[in-house]
């Protein structure tokens, strides 16, 4: 069985992680957009934050830090107006929520006016759907992961699951149902219909099992679902498929694909190590992971079952200059791929633009990170970008006022 490490040893408490390439002295203009006496945050990096016309960035607001999340934490949820001296607007709050990924708070795609968040209602978990003009807020009677690019549909895992397997990125609250059963028939990822509310189980965990890897028996580990995301089109959608069991060693994990109603189902990449990914285009998945031809890098695969063991199949991507693990995105046009790191022995967290035609990486940051932001309530910089991919928004506490919303000008880099 192969070594299984997907994630760096400073997260698994083994130490520091090493430095990174030297950076340059210069960098872009960055102000805080949110401030104290509470804290602000986004969370991951693939959802939309900034509305289609980029004036209004959506953040999440709590006025604790440092512990884990309990079912009766509240978190508000609001919007900061760029074009109104960074003017705070609540729109609602959550319930249902966690320090890496927040309430799965974003603007509905395809919309201009409609917000997303997951809540707690009662003994469920549910999606808000806002509309910032009327006020008007209506909801789904199921959590969302990822929506769909036209806005019609999202797919989502249990939460109840993901909390009990990996804390930190579920929520607190409600009790996995399943939480003694290995691969439950009836849990999985579902198909939720953001028009009517209809949702359906399209892939579920019993069927991992059926797929064999070809590293080991996993018919005897803990599985679960994390990690999805829809393609450019939303035609298909990836996902994480990971598992733990006996004599298990980091999280082992399989990165999948399907298509929107859960056919077609190929394993694109079980080496085991896969952690942050973005889809480039339709066909094409950029990610972080383990491969024999260059151990630990990122990698562009195409969306073929197997692709990882197919000559031709993988691609490594910035080897000698994204050399560590990081959220990555691709900036509108894929000419450039936006990236982040972990700290390093000084905790610094470097953000950097990887410029794809030249392999050139150009230094935005060196955000420090206070030694009490670790494991579970850490404070990832997770990167995003306006729709024009000329602002950078992160979350930080390198001020030290707790963490805070920050905007970065790329413009004169990106052009």
């Amino acid at each position: 069985m192969i070594p299984l490490s997907p994630f760096p040893a400073w997260e698994r408490g083994e130490g520091s992680q090493p430095e990174s390439l030297p950076m340059s002295d210069e960098y872009p203009p960055i102000r805080a957009i949110t401030r104290g006496p509470k804290y602000h945050w986004f969370g991951y990096y693939d959802k939309l934050q900034f509305d289609p016309s980029g004036r209004y960035v959506l953040a999440m607001e709590v006025d604790f830090e440092h512990r884990s999340p309990t079912a009766d934490d509240v978190i508000r949820v609001g919007m900061v107006d760029l074009q109104d001296g960074d003017r705070w607007i609540e729109l609602g709050q959550s319930r249902a929520w966690c320090w890496q990924q927040g309430c799965m708070l974003q603007w509905r795609p395809n919309s201009t006016a409609e917000v997303v968040w997951n809540d707690r209602e009662g003994d469920q978990f549910v999606c808000r759907i806002l509309n910032i003009d009327t006020g008007q807020v209506r909801t789904i009677p199921f959590p969302v992961y990822t929506i769909s690019p036209d806005g019609k549909a999202a797919v989502s895992p249990d939460f109840r699951r993901i909390n009990h397997t990996r804390p930190g990125y579920g929520y607190a609250g409600l009790a996995d149902p399943h939480r003694n059963t290995l691969a439950p028939a009836d849990a999985g990822i579902w198909h939720v219909d953001l028009e009517t509310g209809q949702v359906k189980l399209i892939i579920s965990l019993a069927q991992m099992v059926e797929i064999p890897w070809p590293h080991g028996d996993i018919c005897a580990m803990t599985h679960w679902f994390n990690h999805l995301l829809w393609n450019p089109t939303g035609t298909r959608f990836e996902f994480l498929n990971r598992w733990r069991g006996p004599n298990t060693v980091g999280l082992p994990t399989r990165m999948m694909t399907a298509n929107a109603d859960g056919s077609d189902l190929r394993v694109v990449d079980d080496y085991g190590h896969m952690s942050h990914f973005i889809w480039r285009d339709d066909d094409h998945i950029l990610g972080w992971s383990h491969h024999p031809s260059h151990g630990n890098a990122f990698y562009l695969y195409s969306d073929v079952d197997g692709a990882c063991r197919n000559a031709g199949q993988v691609e490594a991507v910035g080897l000698n200059v994204m050399t560590e693990n990081g959220h990555c995105t691709y900036l509108p046009g894929n000419e450039w791929i936006l990236n982040d790191t972990y700290p390093d022995g000084d905790r610094l967290q470097h953000m950097y633009l990887y410029h794809v035609a030249t392999e050139r990486r150009i230094a935005l940051a060196d955000l420090y990170t206070g030694p009490a932001y670790t494991g579970e309530w850490r404070c990832d910089l997770h990167p995003r970008f306006s729709p024009d991919g000329r602002r950078i928004t992160v979350d930080s506490n390198h001020e030290g006022q707790g963490r805070q919303l920050y905007l970065l000008d790329v413009s004169a880099i990106v052009g």
